[in-house]
């Protein structure tokens, strides 16, 4: 009895995952999904271990942060799907992915890329969700008298159509954020990149459907360890637009970079300060700019040999 209670939860475990295992040999819809315990030993997939890299082998690094911004094509494996209701239970945003990590505690959410401080899921909450009370509902409350604080304790006491709500989905997220380290490894005589940091970044949930651009700039949501991450993001899969079969890990794609970034930070002795700091109020030159912190880092590689 015991057994079976595992292989069970072990293929609830694996309708989550793999959604579309069985496919072809599912009688019923419930079956789709289904792996048994063999299978699912032989499928278990760890993230690539990075190798040691000694604190003296690095002859040159440079720490950079980039926008994944996902309104380009080549971005879109990282923001859909959006709508996750009516589609299978394995395919989800990598938004999701993280925030529903988050939430869980298996990986932990810190207010900055330098991992200072770590953020309480009730100030993420605050940026994503925003719940207001309209002039009808505080008349209704007077009539009634209800005061904001036991409305606020008791939602319940409140009808809907007296709320108004907003909340960030993943179709709100409008980029990523990410912090890595080139580094020349003179060991192997190579310029290698190392992803360190992951954060996604959206608009506060009250701006949301705001008329004004200006509000709408998009916030950084909470930073996420990437080696702490790596595990979670194997196992979540990114959809395969050419071979539907065979889906892509995020860790695979994130540390693969196949993505289109743009430098907008690098380290720098003017405390870390962004490109739109000093160059301020001019797209064309903010880009240039990170054309040129990119073109510095792939010289030094190409410096180092004489033909």
């Amino acid at each position: 009895m015991k057994k079976n209670s595992i292989l069970g939860l072990s293929l609830v475990f694996a309708t989550s995952v793999f959604g579309q295992t069985n496919i072809l040999n599912a009688s019923i819809p419930e079956e789709i999904g289904l792996k048994t315990e063999a299978q699912m030993q032989l499928a278990e997939d760890k993230p690539l271990e990075y190798g040691y890299v000694d604190d003296r082998d690095i002859l040159y690094s440079k720490i950079v942060w980039e926008k994944i911004v996902l309104d380009e094509k080549v971005n879109f494996p990282y923001l859909f799907p959006i709508n996750e209701t009516n589609i299978d239970l394995y395919r989800r945003s990598l938004f999701t992915t993280l925030w529903q990590a988050v939430r869980n505690g298996d990986v932990t959410a810190y207010t900055d890329s330098y991992f200072t401080e770590p953020v309480s899921i009730k100030q993420v909450k605050s940026a994503l969700v925003y719940e207001k009370i309209d002039d009808s509902g505080t008349d209704y409350m007077n009539a009634n008298g209800l005061t904001e604080d036991e409305v606020l304790a008791n939602q319940s006491l409140l009808p809907e159509e007296y709320w108004i709500r907003e909340e960030i989905g993943p179709a709100d997220i409008k980029e990523f954020r990410i912090k890595g380290m080139w580094y020349f490894d003179k060991r192997q005589g190579e310029l290698k990149y190392r992803l360190l940091a992951l954060c996604p970044a959206a608009p506060e949930a009250r701006f949301k459907n705001s008329d004004n651009e200006d509000d709408k700039t998009p916030i950084e949501l909470f930073w996420v360890y990437m080696p702490e991450a790596r595990q979670l993001l194997t196992d979540a899969k990114s959809f395969n637009n050419k071979n539907s079969a065979k889906p892509i890990s995020f860790d695979h794609l994130l540390n693969s970079r196949r993505f289109n970034a743009t430098i907008y930070k690098e380290a720098n002795v003017y405390g870390d300060r962004e490109i739109e700091r000093y160059i301020p109020g001019n797209a064309l030159m903010q880009l240039l700019e990170s054309e040129r912190i990119k073109d510095n880092i792939r010289n030094f590689e190409q410096d180092m040999w004489s033909y």
